[in-house]
């Protein structure tokens, strides 16, 4: 990776730490327990649980999405960054522009 990839990779991981920031904060709104004083009727209430599990899986996934934005913008400027933990080979760029936390070429990987 040359140094005007790494800085446009920098700024995405940036970009992208604030929205999912954003996203988690919207989500942790949105999995409150639900009240059994609120008057809403047996299948609303089993559909705002199902919605609210839903929303649960959805906010864990974006918590492992940030902790992998924040490993790779700390390790960023490490030698071997962007080296495959396998193979020991260059994790291709659009890869890592992708999944910037990605530790695993795309042939190691699956």
């Amino acid at each position: 990776m040359n140094e005007e990839e790494r800085k446009i990779l920098i700024s995405r991981i940036s970009r992208n730490i604030e929205r999912t920031k954003e996203k988690i904060e919207a989500m942790e709104e949105m999995t409150q327990p639900i009240a059994p004083e609120n008057s809403i009727g047996r299948v609303s209430r089993m559909d705002a649980i199902q919605n609210k599990s839903v929303m649960e899986a959805a906010l864990r996934t974006a918590r492992e999405e940030l902790e992998d934005l924040e490993y790779a913008q700390k390790h960023i400027h490490d030698p071997g960054f962007g080296i495959c933990k396998k193979c020991k080979n260059e994790i291709d760029v659009k890869r890592l522009m992708l999944m910037p936390g990605s530790l695993y070429c795309i042939r190691c990987a699956n």
